[in-house]
């Protein structure tokens, strides 16, 4: 095989970069309009009894996505396309896309069925909390919560069919570098929502209804956004039933383990809300509220690097080209740490003024504001980590080995568990950290899972840091400090924050931003920092 020229590398460098940006706009405005859909959300229904029972029945089938459609089958569909693209005809392709589809479709709608009528199982199962309340309660009280849970799952839970088929059809315009239209998608789920809060919420006794309904709606929507595209590249599935096919069945193996390698946080966050229908009424929703901010630069950075990475990652290891493969692989991270650790101290800092901002109006109280800070600033701590797992886990699953993240996601899930009876479970009455224990062994455990992905890595000789690696950290580290004190200095008290209005409160939020982002690049210049140590370094 020819060694690519410098001209290639630059050209290839050059798109990585491209591709990243654009996946990384088109997921900012992503965020964003989830930020104002869950604004929304936060003033109709608040911390309330019924909001606690939305989220658990939006979370049931959106950690299924992440899981099985998002997650493991990504993970696993990817590299085997990128194989079929590279090395077989268009018509071997669609043959394999149209018995994945097959597969995938048939058995997810069996799926689906089946969850529909069992929805008071799944409430009980993921929110046993509220099983128990209402053993005791009936539909008064706490009890009220499972009821409310298990009728919303009915119509949530569909949303998981429609989603998958989505990421599917992403993933295949992905493999073919259309990175835009999978990216902007998740807007559709945004303004379903808003509208259903905005339009249809008032029609209903229980304005969660709508915003069950609203998911429903969006997963199809979103589905149907994405077949124009891949129609345009001729490669329209149909449906084809058979398990026995090879790039199925691969396709599956590889899935069995990328479940947890890939999903171990999700599968974290979902622990605490299973532990948290056990906490007071509003638990959920603070943990809801702080991990939607946490998602912000999760989303549109380190979701959108590992986006883009996946695909160039397999057709380095399908090119047999590790030079490249571990350049990425440095880039990747570099990115992560330019972004993850002045993210975290802002988010830190500033938690009780940007939930304020942006939640505290309606039905959403000053204490609900309150206790969500404290835990957006437990799952703070480990944004780093959650943004290192996203860009690791593809150094392995392009290699097609999935048995490594498994065990180490294992680990870390365990530690997770292990934590959470450490900071929940009421062993001493003066010792019961309540939700804010169960963001922080979240986060604990994610360090946990990172290092040792990290480590793995570099133990097998596929990663191998870049020159200047080291200084880079120290100068990220120096100028967030710096960062730190600045914005710590110059924000108002919590008092004034309460009284002001919505628009005092975002004249007030964003100088402290612009001032903590220029601070901070000013201070990576100063010392040293340039563009060029957080470009694609190879030859």
């Amino acid at each position: 095989m020819s060694e690519p020229t410098e001209h290639t590398k630059t050209k290839s460098n050059n798109s990585l970069l491209r591709s990243s940006a654009v996946v990384s706009v088109m997921t900012m405005l992503s965020r964003v309009l989830g930020l104002v859909r869950d604004v929304v959300i936060a003033n109709f229904v608040g911390a309330s009894a019924a909001a606690d029972a939305f989220f658990i029945a939006f979370k049931i089938p959106n950690f299924m996505r992440r899981l099985f459609a998002e997650g493991a089958f990504s993970q696993a569909f990817v590299p085997i396309l990128s194989e079929y693209r590279t090395q077989r005809s268009h018509e071997q392709v669609q043959l394999l896309l149209n018995k994945v589809a097959g597969a995938l479709g048939g058995s997810l709608l069996l799926f689906t069925g089946l969850a529909v009528l069992a929805a008071p199982l799944l409430a009980g199962l993921f929110a046993p909390g509220y099983l128990m309340a209402f053993w005791e309660t009936g539909i008064d009280g706490d009890g009220q919560k499972y009821v409310l849970a298990s009728e919303m799952i009915r119509l949530t839970f569909p949303y998981l069919l429609f989603i998958s088929l989505t990421a599917f059809a992403g993933a295949v315009l992905n493999s073919y570098g259309r990175f835009a239209i999978p990216a902007f998608t998740p807007v559709l789920l945004n303004l379903t929502l808003i509208s259903a809060a905005l339009i249809a919420a008032p029609w209903f006794d229980e304005p969660a209804f709508a915003l069950a309904w609203g998911v429903l709606l969006a997963g199809i929507i979103q589905f149907i956004f994405q077949l124009p595209f891949v129609h345009a590249l001729r490669l329209t599935p149909k449906p084809v039933w058979d398990w026995q096919d090879e790039g199925v069945k691969r396709i599956l193996t590889l899935m069995g383990p990328a479940i947890f390698g890939v999903s171990v946080s999700q599968i974290n966050l979902l622990l605490d809300t299973v532990l948290a229908s056990f906490l007071p009424t509003g638990s959920v929703s603070w943990l809801y509220y702080s991990d939607r901010l946490v998602e912000l630069p999760l989303g549109v950075f380190a979701i959108a690097i590992s986006t883009v990475i996946l695909p160039n990652l397999s057709r380095h290891q399908s090119n047999d080209d590790p030079e490249a493969f571990s350049a990425t692989m440095d880039w990747a991270l570099r990115m992560v740490l330019l972004i993850a650790v002045p993210a975290a101290v802002a988010l830190i800092i500033l938690a009780q003024p940007i939930l304020m901002t942006l939640f505290q109006y309606g039905r959403l109280t000053v204490t609900d504001v309150e206790m969500a800070s404290y835990s957006l600033q437990a799952y703070s701590l480990g944004l780093l980590a959650f943004m290192l797992i996203k860009v690791l886990a593809p150094g392995y699953f392009s290699r097609q080995d999935t048995k490594t993240p498994v065990s180490i996601g294992i680990k870390a899930m365990l530690s997770n568990m292990v934590l959470n009876v450490v900071f929940v479970v009421p062993l001493h009455m003066y010792w019961q950290l309540g939700h804010i224990g169960l963001a922080l062994a979240t986060a604990l455990s994610a360090f946990l899972n990172a290092y040792l992905l990290y480590r793995g890595l570099r133990k097998s000789g596929v990663y191998r840091p870049v020159a200047g690696l080291a200084s880079t950290i120290g100068r990220i580290v120096a100028s967030a400090s710096l960062m730190a004190v600045v914005v710590y200095s110059l924000t108002p008290g919590l008092p004034d924050w309460v009284v002001w209005s919505a628009w005092q409160r975002a004249l007030n939020i964003l100088p402290l931003c612009i001032a903590g982002v220029t601070v901070y690049f000013i201070a990576l210049l100063v010392l040293g920092a340039r563009p060029r140590h957080f470009r694609v370094i190879s030859g």
